[in-house]
């Protein structure tokens, strides 16, 4: 069927074949598909929706346009997480070692900053020599012998997704479900998972701010992802405020490290990490409930067998073999560090989490243009959270810059985006739902 013909039942609002979608999307891969008529379906996608079954087809069209990895051979659970972004979000740092220390396997491909959002490969890339772009064999090794292994994205993988979403980002049609679904999705089980948990950030601070919207997407791609043979389940996770007490890549791999040595765990960061480990662990079949999960958990963080896995993956993917004992020394470090001080004592009530990442951003920390470097070193520490009480003497943060010029810019953007009142507020549960 030509595409047009194609396109326009979709306009019509008629039900496409799976014999359609995959000649569409082969369409795209060999280049007979124009760019036109990709935006041209993306939108009537977006107008008419695709139902369950045609969401499912367009992933597994999408996952097979590239490369496809398998796991034969590999005898334990291979499972991974995935989040749809958020600011100070370094769960899957502390994620992927804690389970492999639990006998999964986690090989996890992860992403770069987007917009506001911090990137787990651009945290990871401020350890010397680590290698982000690590080839299957190497990426296949590390999880075989470690148990984890964390690197960026190839463009082998569902290679119908890239383009896709470029012309999605520039022709308004972004929001569909459908096309979040499926240009998730496609990645993920092109990497050959079994068990997928995927968190998804609810609030100011995420793509998502509407709980309705969150859930709905949560729902398309838990039913998307089992249609499609990948067990998977859904949590969706509060992003009303900065998640831990750092924000910005080497300072979050800090935080990380320390979680991991049990030491200076923020309560909702430890929350939301064990919830989608637990979740995993029950989901593979490693455990048979959640209190069973919950005890192997506290166990490996106890013995220091998830700090071992992590200094195991990063001296198999070719960081420093000491890194865990010795951070500080390899990390890079901003020229200068100062407190910011709210103008007024009293409790944090509202914060605007999305203005935090965009300072990030203004700090050289995060990307104005693709190809831009980082600094890795800047970004904010002992970060207040919502609830603490704050005077001349507690900070909003510490800020790590490298001019007074960015200095000042993130103190004006932490004391617009913070509120502060005389009265605590309550404190919520992190874990807004489990689908």
């Amino acid at each position: 069927m030509l595409p047009q013909e194609i396109i326009r039942r979709k306009r019509d609002k008629q039900e496409l074949t799976q014999e359609q979608i995959n000649e569409f999307i082969s369409g795209i891969s060999n280049k007979s598909v124009s760019d036109v008529q990709v935006a041209a379906f993306t939108m009537a996608a977006l107008l008419n929706g695709l139902n369950n079954q045609e969401t499912i087809y367009l992933t597994l069209a999408m996952r097979d346009s590239g490369a496809k990895m398998e796991w034969q051979g590999f005898d334990k659970p291979v499972v991974d997480k995935h989040s749809s972004g958020g600011v100070g979000d370094k769960v899957s740092l502390m994620l992927a070692p804690i389970l492999a220390a639990c006998d999964v396997y986690v090989p996890m491909i992860a992403g770069r900053g987007l917009g506001h959002t911090g990137g787990t490969v651009d945290k990871l890339e401020s350890i010397p020599d680590y290698n982000t772009q690590a080839d299957n064999s190497l990426f296949r090794q590390t999880v075989k012998n470690v148990g984890c292994a964390i690197i960026g994205q190839t463009s082998a993988l569902a290679p119908a997704d890239k383009k896709i979403y470029a012309i999605r980002d520039i022709c308004a049609t972004v929001e569909s479900i459908p096309l979040i679904t499926s240009s998730i999705l496609s990645k993920k089980l092109a990497a050959g998972l079994q068990y997928l948990v995927m968190d998804l950030k609810c609030g100011n601070g995420a793509f998502m701010n509407n709980f309705d919207d969150a859930k709905a997407l949560a729902q398309s791609i838990v039913n998307v992802a089992n249609g499609a043979g990948t067990q998977t389940r859904a949590v969706l996770t509060d992003m009303n405020q900065v998640l831990g007490t750092t924000v910005g890549n080497a300072l979050e791999v800090i935080e990380a490290v320390q979680y991991l040595q049990n030491k200076n765990t923020d309560s909702r960061l430890d929350i939301i990490t064990r919830t989608l480990c637990k979740t995993l662990l029950v989901e593979c079949k490693r455990c048979k409930n959640e209190n069973e999960a919950s005890s192997l958990i506290e166990k490996v963080l106890n013995s220091g067998e998830a700090l071992e896995k992590f200094s195991s993956m990063v001296k198999s993917l070719g960081g420093p073999s000491d890194f865990a004992d010795n951070y500080e020394k390899y990390l890079p470090h901003s020229t200068y560090q100062k407190p910011i001080f709210a103008d007024k004592s009293g409790y944090i009530s509202e914060m605007d989490t999305r203005a935090v990442g965009i300072s990030i951003i203004e700090m050289k920390g995060g990307r104005t243009a693709p190809e831009q470097k980082l600094d890795l070193a800047t970004g904010y520490t002992e970060f207040a959270q919502i609830g603490d009480y704050v005077d001349n003497q507690k900070p909003l943060a510490i800020v790590h810059y490298q001019s007074e010029e960015q200095y000042e810019k993130a103190k004006k953007s932490l004391l617009a985006a913070i509120k502060i009142t005389e009265d605590k507020p309550e404190i919520k549960n992190p874990i807004l739902l489990k689908i």
